[in-house]
């Protein structure tokens, strides 16, 4: 079985290869026409893969840094995933239901404690 892990690599790596560069947009394979890419891949599958990898693609770092927050060419928009709590457009979302779901009850969306400012259950308040 140890005598295929050598086969087993280079077919994963021959595979990521074409895959990576078939999803590609053509303007960021550099040196060489994406079609070329993946022909020298097909035809040299050790050479043309580890060429692609290392070099045949322009790999971008996202803007900011890297930390995935805004900035870039998104208009202000975040162009990353972001957690719904570190979310700003998400939390007042949140809000503005809760907001409506107090209206519709005839409450002030505020269920918790008395008018004394302090939750009713609370550990941290006895």
């Amino acid at each position: 079985m140890l005598r295929y892990l050598p086969l087993m690599i280079l077919l994963g790596v021959v595979i990521y290869a074409l895959i990576d560069c078939a999803t590609t947009k053509k303007e960021d394979a550099k040196h060489l026409p994406k079609i070329a890419w993946l022909i020298l891949i097909v035809l040299f599958p050790l050479l043309g893969s580890i060429g692609w990898l290392l070099a045949g693609r322009n790999r971008r770092r996202p803007a900011g840094g890297g930390s995935g927050g805004g900035g870039g060419a998104g208009g202000g928009r975040r162009t990353t995933w972001v957690a719904p709590d570190d979310n700003p457009e998400f939390l007042k979302k949140l809000g503005d239901e809760n907001n409506t779901k107090g209206d519709e009850n005839g409450d002030d969306g505020d269920d918790e404690g008395d008018d004394d400012g302090k939750r009713d259950g609370d550990p941290r308040t006895k």
